[in-house]
């Protein structure tokens, strides 16, 4: 069974990678969705895989972090690409959430990426 939970937050950015005059190097802004999968069996007497409660308290001190803040700032974003948050985002979950399976983030309604870790 694979549980999720989504988090929103607005937060600014810049990429330094890009070539020269990309939009993407200009400070901007998105309001990122993340969503937060959890694979497991289903409990047989809570019924669940997981409490969504838990997936919360342990994504809020990364919304703490994240949220209204300049992602280039925060220590290990430098380059806050999609695809770099989401593996940060895993990084900082870390053991905190057993059978983390995926982590997706959107940074507008079109385009987003899909991190289910490292393959090796």
């Amino acid at each position: 069974m694979d549980v999720f939970k989504e988090f929103r937050f607005e937060a600014a950015h810049l990429l330094p990678n890009v070539p020269p005059g990309h939009k993407c190097g200009r400070l901007h802004g998105h309001s990122f969705r993340v969503e937060v999968h959890i694979r497991g069996p289903v409990d047989p007497a809570s019924g669940w895989v997981l409490d969504f409660a838990d997936i919360k308290q342990a994504f809020k001190p990364l919304y703490e972090r994240l949220d209204h803040h300049y992602l280039n700032e925060i220590p290990g974003l430098d380059n806050p690409t999609s695809e770099n948050l989401a593996r940060w985002i895993w990084r900082e979950l870390g053991d905190s959430l057993p059978g983390l399976s995926k982590i997706v983030v959107r940074e507008t309604c079109t385009s987003g990426c899909i991190y289910e870790g490292e393959s090796d």
